[in-house]
């Protein structure tokens, strides 16, 4: 590849809703290119970044890729970002590498979910955006509808520099308002031709032209002066205005096309080129200066010393690690030595490369603002910093969403439980967002992500990429048993067979605790001598292990308070065993006594939705035995706090999702544990039981 300056590099983050396009829109950009030959698609499972085997059986972009485009004097990296829910930590990972999203919007279906969400996030971290309002050549496609869909929702900063000429079947090409350059593609030789605009066109050229001016305008003072002294501004005081204007977040330029049918894609590149802007325009890094332990800002500069983020990590059992990274400052080069800032380890920068999908261009240096690859750095994760040893700091971490739906993996042959645990280990380098949790009480493996298809896309990996098949099953919920009333009983145990016998005799007060702690509470109120006082001890010891399994369905038992007041012993025949197995039996009896009780897990959930789902996502709540505690706006949504036994929202995720088509987030965390109601109760215990068998 060519050697490239700051000034003429662009990062282009596609976002959007799933299904609008983003991957068959950077197929069209390549296709037009002539970087591939053949146009792929989705269908076919052909496109560049499309390349996973998962991404292919389902038709969606599941990971982020990275296609560079060289034209003219100008390289432009497209990020292409998964627009399915699952896959947010993906987007957040792409965000970190590029100057400014550009949110695909279908022209038939206009603003979703993913167009919203893609908004948000872009305001969140403060990030340029523009808008590609794609698929015109669609049937009931309507550029002017869905434009004016975004003006409504995200205000007047939304501005077209283009207009389709044409529409549905006859959609045929655009114009460049600013420049007002009008250009088709002729589908069957292949080739963009300049027109003159179509007459019935020109006032609305005209129009948007105004408004683009108008947009430009308010950014900057001179710029208003002019306008209001002159009425107009130059082409290329309106070009210099859109950069910056986009640059601050003041303005959103809105191109559009046919990715399918490549119409519009000349000038897609161009108005990217001419519009958007470079990295000089990025926003400074967060960063902590490792010297003297200061919070610094740091521009986008070739002239400072190397350093730059690892924003992706691809686990490749055949390859190894590959480490994808944007320079922040000064450049990458081959065989350089430099530090893992967050490791305090050196790495060894060798066989640097760009990336174009599932291909490598190998290269020797990469400079601030652009995005390169490495393979096989021995420390280094997603997130972490890489600088020289001169210039030690650490960026800021990104902050990925916590997981939601967790599954129990089991090996489907015996024995290969040290793969999964290899193979979900390398996965999660490759995907910090899922997490793996190894629960000792029901020998389980728990891995917990953002819904159904993330779990089941790992599920997947683990098969295809390391060779082990699995089964996922729903965790067992963590029930607890517990008792409501007293019981004083005593447990005995002796045995006579020959020789030394074994005697053991305690007298044992069993109730709850009522200091709202969990753990065993064990009193000695022994007098006398009734039990002597180095069996106490062992008598403590064996409760312990008793309370390890209840008498209702086999579940901990917390809350119990025990005082031993009172037992016999043998001067031959006792012994630490006996008097653990007394207490064993005291227990079993004091238990079943005392009203034993059966307790599930109470989480506190906190749904964040439009105001338009309150109703139906409260109706839910109260459906699965939840009580509602508190409602508050939140960022223009409504925030519902409940309580909600773990048993019922196994599966919340996926319930909310379908109630509010996608646009509503929880969160949850245990709170306490609470009585299960009796007709609940019954059928958990049978369950319970029957699972033991």
């Amino acid at each position: 590849m060519r050697d490239y300056s700051i000034k003429n590099l662009r990062n282009v983050g596609l976002m959007g809703h799933s299904g609008t396009g983003k991957t068959s829109l950077v197929e069209s950009i390549l296709y037009h290119s002539k970087i591939i030959d053949r146009l792929g698609n989705i269908e076919d499972g052909t496109t560049t970044l499309d390349f996973d085997n998962e991404e292919k059986k389902r038709k969606i972009s599941i990971s982020l890729s990275v296609a560079p485009v060289e034209l003219d004097n100008v390289k432009i990296n497209f990020i292409d970002i998964p627009g399915y829910y699952d896959f947010e930590g993906e987007c957040i990972q792409g965000m970190r590498a590029v100057d400014v999203a550009m949110i695909v919007v279908s022209g038939v279906s206009g603003i979703k979910v993913g167009t919203e969400k893609a908004w948000e996030y872009c305001n969140k971290i403060k990030l340029p955006r523009a808008f590609f309002i794609n698929k015109l050549d669609r049937e009931n496609s309507n550029f002017n509808n869905v434009l004016g869909n975004l003006k409504e929702r995200f205000g007047i900063s939304v501005v077209p520099i283009q207009y389709p000429i044409g529409s549905e079947e006859d959609f045929r090409g655009v114009v460049n308002i600013i420049s007002k350059e009008a250009t088709i593609y002729d589908i069957k030789t292949k080739q963009t031709k300049t027109i003159e605009i179509p007459e019935e066109l020109n006032d609305e050229i005209e129009k948007c032209k105004e408004m683009i001016i108008e947009a430009v305008a308010e950014t900057d003072e001179n710029l208003l002066d002019k306008y209001f002294s002159e009425g107009t501004l130059s082409d290329e005081e309106i070009y210099k205005g859109l950069i910056k204007g986009c640059a601050n977040g003041e303005i959103a330029p809105v191109m559009c096309g046919s990715a399918l049918k490549v119409i519009g894609i000349d000038s897609l590149i161009k108005e990217i080129i001419e519009c958007l802007p470079s990295p000089e325009y990025s926003i400074p890094q967060k960063a902590l200066d490792m010297n003297n332990n200061e919070e610094i800002f740091v521009n986008l500069d070739q002239d400072k010393p190397f350093s730059a983020v690892v924003f992706k990590t691809i686990a490749d059992p055949f390859v190894g690690k590959i480490s994808f990274f944007r320079v922040i400052t000064g450049e990458a080069n081959e065989d350089m030595v430099i530090l893992n800032s967050n490791k305090d380890k050196n790495e060894k920068l060798s066989h640097i490369c760009f990336i174009r999908g599932k291909n490598q261009i190998p290269t020797k240096r990469i400079i601030a603002g652009d995005i390169g690859a490495i393979s096989k750095l021995q420390y280094t994760e997603t997130g972490d910093t890489l600088c020289s040893n001169d210039f030690k700091l650490v960026y800021d971490k990104m902050n990925f969403p916590v997981p939601v739906f967790s599954m129990s993996v089991m090996p489907k042959a015996k024995g290969d439980e040290d793969k999964i645990s290899q193979a979900l280990t390398k996965l999660k380098d490759e995907d910090p967002v899922f997490e793996i949790k190894r629960d000792s009480e029901n020998a389980e493996i728990i891995v917990s992500g953002l819904g159904e298809t993330h779990i089941d896309i790992i599920a997947s990996k683990i098969k295809n990429k390391f060779g082990v098949d699995i089964l996922l099953r729903e965790p067992k919920i963590p029930y607890r048993e517990t008792i409501k009333s007293s019981a004083d009983v005593q447990g005995k145990h002796k045995k006579q067979s020959g020789g030394h016998g074994q005697y053991g005799d305690v007298v044992i007060k069993f109730e709850p605790r009522t200091d709202g702690e969990n753990d065993l509470e064990f009193v000695d109120k022994v007098v006398g001598g009734a039990v002597p006082r180095n069996f106490i001890p062992a008598v403590e010891k064996g409760l312990k292990e008793c309370i390890e399994h209840g008498v209702l369905a086999k579940c901990p038992v917390i809350g119990l308070k025990a005082t031993l007041h009172d037992g016999s012993y043998h001067p031959v025949d006792s012994s630490e065993m006996a008097f653990k197995i007394a207490a064993s039996l005291a227990y079993k009896k004091g238990l079943e006594k005392a009203k034993p009780i059966l307790l599930e897990p109470i989480m506190k959930l906190q749904v964040e939705i439009p105001d338009e789902y309150m109703g139906d996502v409260i109706g839910d709540i109260n459906k699965k035995r939840g009580r509602v505690i508190g409602m508050e706006p939140k960022n223009s949504k409504q925030e519902i706090t409940a309580e909600i036994p773990l048993s019922e929202i196994t599966r919340y995720v996926t319930d909310l999702r379908s109630i509010t088509h996608g646009s509503g987030n929880f969160k949850k965390e245990f709170v306490r544990y609470e009585e299960v109601p009796e007709s609940e109760a019954i059928k958990v215990i049978e369950e319970l039981n029957s699972d033991e068998k």
